[in-house]
């Protein structure tokens, strides 16, 4: 039997990967399949200060705290990120997270451009960011009329908010049209996948490399 160690499990650092889009671009659908596809990598639960909605489930959906709470962490610098979303608060814990990373655990971020650049501020080195495009402004908005959830007026500002929130598309490491859900997807998966085997993030190199050289 070949005593040569296997490189398949070399130790590598954690990483924190955030998708980003306008509503209805379709991060949600993307975060969703590669949950499922990958398990690697593990949803980050938020923070909120609004109430739970029926089926959600405190820890797993989000971490449902009071306001008197959510200051205490900001206060106490606990949050990677955290915004105002339509009148309630949600952020990022950063422990567990922390603990995660060290093991190799990556970790998936569903947020806008403002929280991506605190993530960034409060810890670049661990970052991927990836923004989804609509193939249109057109498209983007049958997308959610299609839905049937909202009302004309809610999505004529659903869709000021998308211009606003693609006009920094350029902050992001990398950029993907999703014209094609399964072509889109792909891309999603390349890029997660050449991020893991950057150096800097392969910790187990070290070591190995130092055998190899004895």
């Amino acid at each position: 039997m070949s005593d040569t160690k296997s490189t398949d499990k070399l130790a590598r650092r954690g990483l924190l990967f955030i998708l980003s889009s306008p509503s209805g671009a379709g991060k949600t659908t993307l975060s969703r399949k590669l949950l499922r596809k990958d398990e690697d990598i593990q949803l980050s639960v938020s923070a909120t200060t609004r109430p739970p909605r029926p089926g959600e489930v405190d820890g797993k959906d989000y971490y449902f705290v009071s306001d008197a709470e959510f200051d205490r962490m900001i206060e106490e610098d606990d949050f990677y990120e955290w915004a105002h979303v339509f009148d309630h608060r949600y952020g990022t814990p950063k422990g567990a997270i922390r603990e995660g990373l060290k093991r190799g655990q990556d970790y998936l971020f569903d947020i806008d451009w403002q929280g991506t650049q605190q993530l960034k501020q409060k810890d670049d080195q661990d970052v991927v960011t990836v923004f989804v495009l609509p193939p249109s402004l057109t498209e983007l908005r049958r997308r959610l009329e299609s839905r049937g959830q909202d009302t004309a007026e809610v999505i004529d500002g659903r869709m000021q908010r998308a211009r606003d929130e693609i006009s920094h598309w350029a902050e992001y490491d990398y950029v993907v049209v999703n014209d094609d859900m399964d072509a889109c997807f792909a891309q999603v998966c390349e890029i997660l996948h050449a991020e893991r085997m950057r150096r800097k993030r392969q910790t187990g190199l070290i070591p190995f490399v130092r055998e190899l050289m004895v």
